[in-house]
């Protein structure tokens, strides 16, 4: 049941990302284009997931267990660190770059887009990288 759900909550982000055109590498570029013809509806999207996020997270955090009994996994570091912000610096340089974040890069993945597809590929490298670097150290 719980593989079922969490397919469903993908579908539907995935779906919500398309829907209000995020998965458009285009419109989130627009967003961050200060100087040029600067688009705000990808800060109203975010908006509005704050504002859905915020209540649901606190919810979580004074919980142990999901509501399908699953033990809740939330970060217990809350310490702002140079990992987090490396980290931070080089998903927001990926993301104005390319215009994708890993959501988005999935959704148009599943698409068929080129783009999205060597963005995804790059960024599971990455993932791959990171993950042999830190059992190193």
């Amino acid at each position: 049941m719980t593989i079922l759900i969490a397919a469903v909550a993908g579908l539907v982000f995935g779906l919500s990302l398309l829907v209000s055109g995020m998965a458009d590498p285009q419109k989130v570029l627009g967003f961050l284009d200060l100087a040029g013809a600067w688009d705000p509806s990808l800060a109203l999207v975010m908006g509005g997931a704050i504002a859905l996020g915020l209540p649901g997270f606190a919810w979580a955090r004074r919980r142990s267990r999901s509501l399908l009994g699953e033990p809740m996994h939330l970060p217990a570091r809350q310490a702002v660190d140079a990992p987090l912000l490396i980290g931070s610096a080089l998903f927001g340089i990926g993301w104005g770059l390319a215009g994708y974040c890993p959501g988005p890069a999935l959704v148009g993945t599943a698409a068929g887009w080129g783009s999205a597809a060597i963005f995804s590929a790059a960024m599971l490298a990455g993932m791959l990288l990171f993950g042999l670097w830190s059992k190193k150290y």
